[in-house]
C-alpha cells in the first residue's frame, strides 16, 4: 500500500532536540523559503507534512509546545461526527468518516479501533428508527468495512452489553465503531514525519510582526523565546494555522474583517476505572439535548465534553468546577449505582474549538466545517474543522499555495501523496505489520527486564521509536539479568524526548509527549523532580530557574485535579 516507509528510518534526519532550535532558525533565516507556516498544531503540522512530501521548501513557527492548544486537548477520537448528521453536514460526515480508516493505516500506534455503544432513552434525542438510520448512513457516508458495521440491540441485550446503564425508560442500543487516539502524538509524529522531507519547525519561536514589500506580505519577525533573539524569515507564501488564535494574526496582519473565530470550551474529566467499570466506550445524551463520551483508557475512564460559549485568556483555559460537576451529574444519570463524587475525578482537561461564527447559532449548534480566508496582503488563513480532518484541511491549503506558486513563480509541485505517506512510530507497513513489530518489541522489552505496563505504554505512545528508548537502557556494565530501575526507565525515556522531540519544558515532556497529567497523574508526581533536573540540566538553570519550573508545573497539577484557588 505504501510508497514509503515511516518509523524506523534509516538514514533520515533522526534529530529533533532543542538544541537544534537556533541552527533550525538560523536556516530558515538564511534563505528564502517557498512556505512558512505560522502554528504547530495539527494543522500546521499536516500542512507541513503534505507541502514537504510534494517538493515545498518549509519552515514552521509555533509560539509555544507543539500541539500546545487545542490539538492536545481534543476528545482524542478519530470520529466522523455522528451528530453532524442532524445538523445535516452530509459531506463534512462523509469526508471525515473516510479519514478515520486512513488514517488507522497510516499511524496503527496512535489510531485503535473502538466500539461504541450508543443507549437510547424515553425522552432522550434519539430513538430507535432515527438512531438505526443514522447509523446507517453514518457507516455508508464513511465507507465502513462488514465487520466494523452498526449492530442495532435490544433493551436486554444494551443492558447486558453494560450492566451499569440505567434501566428506566432504556429503548435500546446501536453499537458501531469509532477510533481513539493521542491527539498531541499524533501532532508531533506528523511534524517529524515533515522533517524527514525536509521541512524545518521550531517551537517557543512567537511571530511578532510580519515583513511586507510593497503591501504584500513577504515574511514575517519572529522571537525566539528561550533566547530573545530575533529573526526574519522571508517566504514566498505564509499561512496562518495557529487555531483559536488565527483571528490574533488576522489583526496583525490587519485583515481581520468579514468572519471571525467563535470559540467554545470543552472539558473532559478522568475517573478510575474502578470507580467506573464501564465494559465499553459510551456515547450518550444529557438531560439538555448535548452528547458525550465515556471511555475507558487502561486504568481510566475519561468523560466529556462540554461546549459552551468560551471569552475568557486564551492562553490558559481552565476547567471550572461548574464544567466538572455538569460531566459528573451526566454519568450519575446514566449509570445511577456508581454514585459518582468530586473525589473521584483524578484529572481533566480543556481545550478550546476554532470555530466560525455563525449569527443566531449555539456552540453545538455550529459548523465544525473548515474555511480558507485569503487577505489583500496575501496572508492565508485556515480556520475551523475537526482533528480527523487535518489532512484534507492541510491539502486544500497546499493546493492554494501550489497554485499560486505556479501562477506567480513559475514553480510546479506534485499532488497530494499523504493518503499514501504513513507516519513515523508506524512502521511503515499497516495495522498487520505494526502487529508483528509489536511482538518483536515485547520479546526485547522482557529481555530488558522492562515491566509490562512499562512496555505497553510506550509501544502505544512512540510505537516503532519504542526501539531507540530500549538502545537508551542498554548502559554498559548491567547484568542482563538485571531489571532497570525506575530512574534509569525514566532517563531512557526523557533521553528520547530531548534528543528526538525537541521538549524545553517540564510540561513539554509530562504534558503532551506522555500524557502523564491526564491519564498518569500518579506517575507526573513520580517523573516531576527528575524531568526537571534533566532539562535544568541541559540548559543550565539556576536555582531559581528550577525553583519556578517546580512551581510552575504543581500549578497546572492542582488546576487539572481541581485543587487550584484559581478555580
Amino acid at each position: 500500500m505504501f510508497t514509503n516507509i515511516g518509523g524506523g528510518i534509516v538514514g533520515v534526519r533522526n534529530s529533533f532536540s532543542a538544541t537544534d532550535r537556533e541552527p533550525c532558525l538560523k536556516k530558515m533565516a538564511e534563505q528564502q523559503l517557498d512556505l512558512l507556516i505560522v502554528g504547530g498544531g495539527i494543522t500546521g503540522a499536516g500542512i507541513a507534512w503534505d507541502a514537504s512530501l510534494r517538493g515545498l521548501n518549509v519552515g514552521l513557527v509555533e509560539k509555544k509546545d507543539f500541539g500546545w492548544g487545542t490539538s492536545s486537548r481534543s476528545t482524542k477520537l478519530i470520529h466522523g461526527g455522528l451528530r453532524y448528521l442532524k445538523q445535516g453536514e452530509i459531506s463534512l460526515v462523509k469526508e471525515v468518516g473516510k479519514e478515520r480508516a486512513l488514517l488507522y493505516h497510516l499511524a496503527p500506534h496512535l489510531v485503535h479501533p473502538l466500539k461504541m455503544l450508543l443507549p437510547m432513552y424515553k425522552g432522550g434525542s434519539l430513538g430507535p428508527v432515527s438512531t438505526s438510520i443514522g447509523l446507517w448512513l453514518y457507516d455508508w457516508l464513511a465507507g465502513v468495512t462488514k465487520h466494523e458495521r452498526r449492530t442495532m440491540l435490544s433493551t436486554s441485550i444494551t443492558a447486558t452489553h453494560e450492566p451499569l446503564l440505567s434501566k428506566d425508560g432504556m429503548l435500546g442500543g446501536g453499537m458501531y465503531y469509532e477510533y481513539m487516539t493521542d491527539d498531541a502524538r499524533l501532532t508531533l509524529e506528523i511534524m517529524r514525519s515533515a522533517l524527514i522531507e525536509g521541512a524545518l519547525a521550531c517551537n517557543y519561536t512567537e511571530v511578532t510582526r510580519f515583513y511586507y514589500v510593497e503591501g504584500r506580505i513577504e515574511g514575517a519577525y519572529v522571537t525566539d523565546c528561550c533566547s530573545g533573539k530575533e529573526y526574519l524569515l522571508k517566504a514566498k507564501k505564509i499561512v496562518n494555522a495557529t487555531g483559536p488564535w488565527v483571528d490574533n494574526l488576522r489583526e496583525l496582519d490587519k485583515s481581520k474583517r468579514g468572519k471571525r473565530l467563535h470559540l467554545t470550551k470543552g472539558v473532559h474529566i478522568v475517573i478510575p476505572y474502578e470507580r467506573m467499570p464501564i465494559k465499553q466506550s459510551l456515547y450518550f445524551d444529557t438531560s439538555d439535548g448535548r452528547m458525550v463520551f465515556a471511555i475507558p483508557r487502561g486504568e481510566i475512564v475519561y468523560v466529556g465534553t462540554t461546549d459552551t460559549a468560551y471569552q475568557d485568556n486564551i492562553e490558559h483555559p481552565i476547567a471550572s468546577t461548574g464544567d466538572r460537576d455538569y460531566l459528573l451529574d451526566a454519568v450519575n444519570k446514566l449509570c445511577p449505582t456508581l454514585k459518582l463524587t468530586r473525589e473521584d475525578v483524578k484529572s481533566s482537561w480543556v481545550g478550546l474549538r476554532p470555530l466560525i461564527y455563525q449569527e443566531g447559532k449555539g456552540p453545538s449548534e455550529l459548523s465544525r466545517k473548515d474555511e480558507i480566508f485569503l487577505s489583500p496582503s496575501g496572508l492565508i488563513t485556515i480556520a475551523g474543522g475537526k482533528l480527523t480532518g487535518f489532512r484534507k484541511m492541510a491539502e486544500k491549503v497546499v493546493n492554494l499555495v501550489c497554485k499560486q506558486l505556479r501562477k506567480e513563480e513559475q514553480l510546479n509541485f506534485g499532488p497530494c501523496i499523504t493518503d499514501n505517506s504513513p507516519i513515523l512510530g508506524s512502521g511503515g507497513h499497516g495495522p498487520d505489520g505494526f502487529r508483528i513489530q509489536i511482538n518483536t518489541l515485547q520479546q526485547k522489552a522482557s529481555e530488558l527486564g522492562v515491566p509490562q505496563t512499562q512496555t505497553k505504554r510506550w509501544l502505544f505512545t512512540y510505537g516503532c521509536s519504542t526501539n531507540e528508548i530500549f538502545t537508551n537502557l542498554q548502559v554498559e556494565g548491567r547484568s542482563k539479568n538485571s531489571s532497570p530501575t525506575e530512574q534509569e526507565l525514566i532517563g531512557a525515556e526523557l533521553k528520547y524526548a530531548w534528543e528526538r522531540e525537541m521538549i524545553c519544558r517540564s510540561d513539554d515532556f509530562l504534558i503532551r509527549r506522555t500524557g502523564l497529567l491526564f491519564f498518569y497523574p500518579e506517575l507526573f508526581i513520580a517523573y516531576l523532580h527528575q524531568t526537571i533536573q534533566f532539562l535544568a540540566e541541559k540548559q543550565h538553570w539556576t536555582e531559581q530557574e528550577k525553583g519556578e519550573e517546580q512551581k510552575r508545573m504543581m500549578q497546572l497539577y492542582s488546576e487539572a485535579l481541581f485543587t487550584s484557588n484559581s478555580k
